[in-house]
């Protein structure tokens, strides 16, 4: 590839990224940080875990980048009688020819959403996990491949924990992110209910719907699946020096070694933090990462993959407060 053509590729896929995260921005309000956290996850071929209340537009904002970005979408609510072959798919008989005939669940997508993934019971969480990690699902005696690109972003309910099992730390681990959202400011919310306001009536069918945030997105997508690749080789191609890996081992080691904390970080923390760096720096148009990537993308890294041990825990320590001193001393 010559030099002029690589400059018109990462010229591409920066507007690309832009007008992805622009499109969003139209529908979804003041969520800047999450758009940037699941475009990092897209790119990276991470999974992102979403802790927030609801009404804060997880589900409207994993709807909308779909379509920004032309991927099959599919959402599955979680519930306490939920079955892995609700999720994955199962064998079913054919009465007509007494053959058994596969068919395959929501998750044959390229993205998924899993809404609450903390109310199902845990060998449903576990079956989910499984393909999450190998990208492949086993039904019967076949073993089938999942789409490429699949990405799952999950979400839970921080406050509410009735009828609900909390994700083991080995299974929180395979989320490469977990990103906490919080309430919008005023002027956000100000121009929330201002767009809302602004929402009609649709006729059909005879009748009529009151139109939602969801009915607001008309364009078409922001580019096809050939360019989404390019982004994703061009995440492989941003620079990493010596000098950020050795900040990331020293973070991870440190984790590991912190007297307020029983849990650290294994060495896939490390791994996210730096991958995720790279699409971070690719998406604020450089070529290079920097200690900022870190600082930025260090508590959606690591704050899930550390547990305080009890003395910390009762003299009011927090999983927060321990990362921000270690950050500070690797970093100053």
């Amino acid at each position: 590839m010559s030099s002029d053509q690589s400059s018109e590729t990462v010229a591409s896929v920066r507007q690309f990224l832009s007008d992805v995260r622009t499109q969003v921005g139209k529908v979804v309000v003041g969520q800047d940080v999450v758009v940037e956290r699941t475009l990092i996850a897209l790119l990276t071929g991470g999974h992102l875990l979403l802790q927030g209340v609801p009404g804060l537009a997880k589900t409207l904002l994993v709807s909308v980048l779909s379509r920004c970005v032309a991927l099959d979408f599919a959402r599955i609510q979680f519930t306490i009688d939920l079955l892995p072959a609700d999720i994955l798919g199962a064998e079913i008989l054919d009465q007509r020819t007494g053959d058994f005939r596969t068919r395959t669940g929501p998750i044959f997508t390229n993205l998924l959403l899993a809404d609450e993934i903390n109310r199902a019971a845990p060998r449903v969480q576990g079956a989910l996990l499984e393909a999450m990690q190998e990208r492949k699902v086993t039904i019967g005696d076949e073993t089938f491949r999942l789409p490429a690109p699949f990405l799952v972003i999950a979400t839970q309910n921080p406050v509410e924990q009735a009828g609900t099992f909390e994700l083991p730390e080995a299974q929180l681990d395979r989320f490469m992110l977990c990103h906490r959202l919080h309430y919008p400011t005023l002027s956000e919310e100000q121009t929330i209910l201002q767009r809302n306001l602004q929402l009609g009536v649709t006729r059909q069918d005879g009748g009529a719907v009151v139109q939602s945030e969801f009915d607001v997105l008309s364009d078409g997508p922001c580019g096809d699946m050939e360019q989404l690749i390019l982004a994703m080789e061009s995440v492989n191609k941003v620079h990493v020096s010596d000098l950020f890996i050795n900040h990331v081992i020293q973070l991870i080691q440190a984790t590991r070694e912190h007297k307020d904390l029983d849990l650290g970080c294994s060495p896939r923390a490390g791994i996210a933090l730096t991958r995720a760096a790279r699409a971070r720096a690719l998406i604020h148009g450089r070529d290079y990462v920097t200690p900022d990537d870190l600082l930025a993308l260090a508590e959606d890294v690591i704050l899930h993959r550390i547990r305080l041990c009890y003395e910390a825990v009762a003299d009011g320590r927090t999983s927060a407060e321990v990362l921000n001193e270690l950050l500070a001393a690797q970093l100053s």
